[in-house]
């Protein structure tokens, strides 16, 4: 491919841009790509675990509260049939997705490959939109539920009080500064905040089971309390199924369990074709997260239902979005209670790493690959201060407040869950395992049940969402639009014969005529070189090489070039390539041809028929319109030496 100079890039560029090889950098891939990290690199599974376990996990400083709300005295009841869906559903189709979706593309990259065209790349982009929501959301609410948690201590209410913006945009600042600083550290961080505040959660379960085997009324007024208000089991478990929407953040962690799976481990042997050692542990991960969060979802339910009044939970409440905390207050001192409410403001501003892990591993592989994002997008730091600061956006338009993020939050994950239900469903039926495809349809049904549901509580999630799907696919489209005229073929190759058409003209004039294929018959390509010579005023005795490309999904933007040779009716030698966009595949072949020969390459082009705009809507669309010109524009960027750029002439 052709390569122009570059001056030297400054020291920060470098830093910012480290891992991201450009085009035709010596001994790297060709294309804009990064290299990619040997099957080796990557950390343990349980390591891996903490980074999306800080997410996950720290719902446990909120959820009960949440359950307590919304059921009462069914809490415990309730949050059962939260841990069934999780384990029976949520997790069944998430180890699914790490087996289909071993890249941490998840459940987006499964149902990309049902749909084409652009069609394709617009449902992509919408389900992206939702990601995006969902983990943005995570890394702003997690920041603010933890800036609230600070101001409400009571030795610094008075010191902080009024402050919780600044605090909160402060905590994102400091998350993007631990993954500027580097990825590592990120995972050490989340290891050592999760190990402390599951061993103090413990410490509260622990205490607090005490408390409720040494009192045994507080069981016997609970169950008399529960047969009072709601009669019998049935009705119990119905109402625990209609105010289950409500507890459905307690399904959080698993889209980002997935998306973080590119840094897990995995064997020696594992190859990116196959990494079955990542998908293996992978699988553990998720699986020892599901079972531990489902162990201290039910007994923390439990000891704050029955240990404490209904009405501390209520707003305004001393256990109100902190009922463990309370507890751990009330039972174990103020000295314990401190160090918890540490752990849980530490965790919960950390909560939004898993977040950012899931965005740089999601956006850099779909965006910049659909010509949507620029090159840069690749390149780690350069995401995480572009995902900081709209995170800083979304922090001052909610005013850092917790409750109003919390409907775009649940209608994010509950859509990305429903979607990948929905994307291992299908994947059961083509693969005709029938029992599975059963059992994941019944999933499907529920959690867009629950969706649904979630949906008409809180419609401002919808919208909120919205908002992220109309931003990306906007700024994607002006992307796609800013990168029209780029050289975006990452790779050419010859076949035999097409190598011996070009070395052959080497020694004389490099003519190449483009030609649109239609019945490819004798008289179509006598009446085009008759036709070329004509308008060119050329002599007869000028050979050429005709080049034909058939456009495929002109919505991909990226791909390499097979270019074959072919000698039809025993006289007309043609190259014949297949490619997403006409122009670009016609410049990278005069480029190529060049460089091979080192001779200057010609090509003829007849003038496109019609409005130039709308063939300029055609090339963008469709991948064909204005050939010509558009050919001539993208030499021109990619070649700036005018006396070694390919000559375009057109009749």
């Amino acid at each position: 491919m052709a390569t122009t100079e570059h001056p030297p890039s400054s020291r920060l560029r470098t830093w910012m841009l480290e891992g991201l090889s450009d085009m035709g950098k010596p001994g790297g891939h060709t294309g804009p790509h990064a290299e990619p990290e040997p099957p080796h690199k990557g950390q343990r599974w349980w390591r891996v675990m903490c980074l999306t376990g800080v997410d996950y996990f720290s719902t446990l400083g909120y959820q009960p509260g949440i359950a307590a709300l919304a059921a009462g005295l069914l809490s415990p009841i309730a949050t059962l049939v939260l841990v069934i869906v999780t384990l029976a559903g949520a997790l069944p189709v998430y180890r699914r997705v790490a087996e289909e979706s071993p890249h941490g593309e998840g459940s987006i990259a499964m149902l990309e490959r049902l749909l084409s065209f652009w069609k394709g790349k617009l449902f992509v982009l919408t389900l992206l939109g939702f990601a995006a929501t969902d983990f943005l959301i995570t890394i702003t609410l997690s920041a603010a539920d933890a800036s609230t948690h600070l101001i409400e201590n009571p030795h610094l209410t008075n010191v902080l009080h009024g402050q919780q913006m600044v605090i909160t945009l402060l905590l994102v600042a400091l998350l993007g500064a631990v993954f500027l600083k580097g990825f590592l550290e990120a995972i050490g961080v989340a290891v050592a905040l999760v190990v402390l505040y599951l061993a103090l959660n413990t410490v509260v379960v622990i205490v607090g089971m005490w408390h409720v085997l040494t009192a045994g009324h507080v069981v016997t007024d609970w169950t008399s309390a529960l047969t009072t208000q709601h009669g019998n089991v049935f009705a119990m478990v119905g109402v625990s199924l209609l105010v289950f929407p409500k507890l459905a953040l307690g399904l959080s962690g698993f889209e980002t369990g997935v998306a973080v799976m590119p840094h897990v481990q995995g064997d020696p042997d594992d190859t990116e074709e196959n990494p079955k050692g990542r998908i293996r542990d992978t699988k553990k991960l998720l699986t020892a997260a599901a079972l531990i969060m489902s162990v201290f979802l039910i007994a923390t339910s439990f000891i704050t239902t029955v240990l404490i009044p209904a009405n501390e939970f209520k707003t305004g409440g001393q256990a109100n979005g902190r009922a463990l905390a309370y507890l751990a207050h009330e039972y174990l001192g103020g000295a314990f209670g401190t160090v918890y409410d540490l752990s849980t403001i530490a965790i919960l501003w950390f909560a939004g790493a898993s977040a950012m892990a899931g965005l740089l591993n999601l956006m850099p592989r779909y965006l910049p690959r659909y010509g949507m994002a620029p090159h840069w997008a690749r390149a780690v730091r350069p995401m995480v201060i572009v995902f900081t600061l709209v995170a800083f956006l979304v922090t001052w338009l909610f005013d850092a407040n917790v409750d109003a993020q919390g409907g775009a939050y649940a209608t994010g994950v509950l859509v990305l869950m429903s979607s990948a239900a929905i994307a291992v469903t299908i994947a059961s039926r083509r693969a005709a395992q029938r029992g599975w495809t059963i059992a994941f349809a019944v999933v499907s049904a529920v959690l867009l049940y629950v969706t649904v549901a979630n949906v008409i509580e809180r419609p401002d999630g919808v919208k909120i969402g919205a908002c992220f799907i109309v931003g990306i696919i906007l700024v994607s489209l002006l992307s796609r639009l800013a990168r029209a005229f780029e050289l975006r073929v990452t790779s050419v190759t010859f076949d035999p014969m097409a190598e011996r058409f070009i070395r052959d003209m080497a020694s004389r004039k490099m003519r190449f005529i483009a030609n649109e294929p239609g019945h490819r018959d004798k008289a179509e390509y006598r009446d085009k070189v008759e036709q070329i010579r004509a308008d060119n005023d050329m002599p007869e005795q000028e050979d050429f090489v005709f080049v034909e490309v058939t456009v495929t999904d002109p919505s991909e933007f990226e791909a390499g070039l097979a270019v074959r040779g072919e000698v039809l009716h025993d006289r007309y030698r043609v190259l014949t390539l297949e490619s997403a966009s006409i122009p670009n595949a016609l410049a990278a072949l005069l480029l190529n041809a060049r460089d091979m020969t080192g001779c200057t390459p010609h090509i003829y082009f007849e003038w496109t028929e019609g409005n130039p705009f709308a063939n300029f809507l055609r090339f963008f669309l469709f991948g064909q319109g204005e050939v010509a010109p558009v050919t001539r524009e993208v030499l021109r960027e990619a070649e700036p030496n005018r006396e070694r750029r390919p000559r375009v002439h057109t009749g």
